[in-house]
């Protein structure tokens, strides 16, 4: 007699019935927001010129704008990988091609998103809420990034899943700060004639912190809830007779 499966293995792939394609609505919005940041924000580094970036580099920083170039062009490539990564399709068809772009995800990402994140971080121009702000970002990405790592390797499917889908999150707030930005300013025009004598560049820069810390902490915060109220949902007994 074989023994009896480990709890932590990989439960036996089985047929699932078919999902709506409302039940799984977040394909279409991941894939349209990395072609607008494909089309925006890449373009002006693909230069190599630091006059062209669109935030400003420290003159007296040699490696200022390489950690940003390498951060920016590992977040691009690691958002397209995110695409795969969530779409049940290829991990249930084509499950090497999921773990294979999850290793480059976690292998390339740590050296060059996560770790030129914590170097850039103290030299932003915005100021020291933004140098906060991007320190805990990249502090947060390396954990999720590294704990989601950790538990696959013990076997540990539903948490690698859950820690995974956090630090996707936070590499698709790069993408959603461009979205944020404008609709901050939106909600702020009335006070540019009071406050900022009409300046548009001095409320943008006053904005910029708090984008930093919308578009990553709001989309995470809604993750927990739903994490949480998926839990609810499995632990529910079945109805169905056994």
């Amino acid at each position: 007699m074989s023994p009896p499966a480990s709890t932590t293995e990989r439960p036996a792939r089985r047929a699932r019935p078919s999902v709506p394609w409302w039940r799984r609505p977040w394909i279409v919005p991941l894939a349209l927001s990395t072609l607008v940041f494909l089309t925006l924000s890449v373009p002006p580094y693909l230069g190599l010129d630091p006059d062209q970036a669109p935030i400003p580099v420290r003159a007296d920083v040699p490696w200022h704008y390489p950690m940003l170039w390498t951060h920016i062009a590992g977040g691009t490539v690691l958002m397209v990988l995110v695409i795969g990564q969530v779409w049940p399709w290829l991990r249930e068809r084509h499950p090497s091609v999921h773990r294979w772009c999850g290793r480059v995800y976690v292998f390339g990402g740590v050296p060059l998103v996560g770790i030129p994140a914590l170097l850039i971080a103290p030299l932003s121009h915005t100021g020291p809420s933004s140098q906060v702000g991007t320190t805990l970002w990249a502090v947060a990405w390396l954990g999720f990034t590294v704990t989601g790592y950790v538990m696959v390797r013990r076997r540990r499917y539903a948490e690698h899943r859950e820690w995974m889908l956090r630090s996707f999150v936070l590499i698709y707030g790069i993408a959603l700060q461009r979205l944020v930005v404008p609709l901050l300013l939106l909600a702020m025009l009335p006070r540019i004639g009071r406050d900022y004598d009409g300046g548009v560049s001095d409320l943008v820069m006053d904005l910029f912190p708090a984008s930093m810390f919308v578009s990553w902490m709001v989309p995470l915060i809604v993750l927990e809830w739903w994490l949480g109220h998926t839990r609810r949902i499995g632990r529910r007994p079945s109805s169905a007779v056994s």
